[in-house]
């Protein structure tokens, strides 16, 4: 089994998909780079971190891209971020049925700055222009570096979002919250707390992730199949009420959670049995406990 946390960003594409069908747009040739990591004599990537195109996933076009990790932790700059907006722009020309984001981020790369953050707000809105034009958005989070910062935030915009247990989605990575506010408030060399704090499971008990994959390719291409079908035929139009709703949920779960210390807490909560237990479930075993949990919550 192909674990899907070693795979640099281009085996992933190619495991992904359909054997041989991966279209690039900006091939290696063109040579895309950031103008600003050379005026800082910083090294640069020949993809700016990052590969877009289109390939088949079932006999049927999607459109993708795929973050590497590898190249400054795969951080958003200027073009990196320029090359996630055309393909969504490419995506509504072509009227596709769903854009696969395959994320591996750090965040904005600070190399970039203000340009770095421009290029970030401008993916999401870009993100929602498609969704909007009935285009299903899925992200897939099961890399070294997970979902941070900006990249997050473009996460939680989408219409599914599928980690592993190994992945991880939050706003701040735990080493800038221990920097701003102490090793006492969150000890980022505790691999233990993190995935608890930001992991898969965590995010998925929560409702910030709605499906989980095993750390393999093809757990993550049945996830991917299942979570464009599932979007089929229902409605992406993002309305006033609904953002409200999640105001309300994100208020309410503050109120509920806000004092306690740890994620396990939390799942105590919640009313999960074996709440200490969560860390030590397979996949399998976690996904039909959260379940049963939540039918018996009903």
């Amino acid at each position: 089994m192909s674990s899907y946390l070693e795979l640099t960003a281009r085996e992933r594409l190619q495991g992904l998909f359909d054997a041989g069908s991966f279209e690039e747009f900006l091939a290696p040739a063109e040579r895309v780079v950031s103008p600003h990591l050379a005026q800082l004599n910083a090294p640069v990537s020949f993809d700016d971190g990052v590969v877009v195109g289109r390939a088949r996933l079932n006999e049927g076009w999607v459109y993708t891209a795929a973050q590497e990790g590898g190249f400054m932790g795969g951080a958003v700059g200027e073009v990196h971020g320029a090359k996630l907006v055309g393909l969504f722009q490419r995506a509504m020309l072509d009227n596709a049925p769903a854009v696969l984001l395959l994320l591996d981020t750090g965040g904005v790369r600070l190399h970039e700055a203000n340009a770095g953050l421009i290029a970030v707000s401008e993916v999401m809105r870009a993100l929602l222009d498609a969704r909007a034009a009935g285009i299903a958005v899925i992200v897939l989070i099961g890399g070294a570096n997970g979902a941070f910062g900006g990249m997050g935030i473009v996460a939680r915009c989408a219409n599914v979002v599928v980690m592993s247990e190994e992945g991880r989605l939050a706003m701040s990575g735990p080493e800038v919250i221990e920097t701003a506010h102490g090793v006492e408030e969150y000890d980022a060399r505790d691999r233990a707390l993190v995935w608890r704090t930001c992991g898969g499971k965590h995010r998925y008990l929560l409702g910030d992730c709605q499906m989980m994959s095993a750390d393999s390719v093809a757990g993550f291409r049945q996830a991917a199949l299942d979570a464009i079908a599932g979007c089929a035929g229902r409605p992406v139009e993002l309305t006033l009420e609904a953002l409200e709703g999640e105001q309300r949920l994100l208020a309410e779960r503050l109120a509920r959670y806000g004092a306690l210390a740890d994620p396990a807490d939390i799942w105590s909560t919640m009313g999960m049995p074996d709440a200490q237990r969560i860390a030590m479930l397979d996949i399998d075993a976690f996904v039909a406990a959260a379940a049963a949990h939540r039918l018996g919550a009903q």
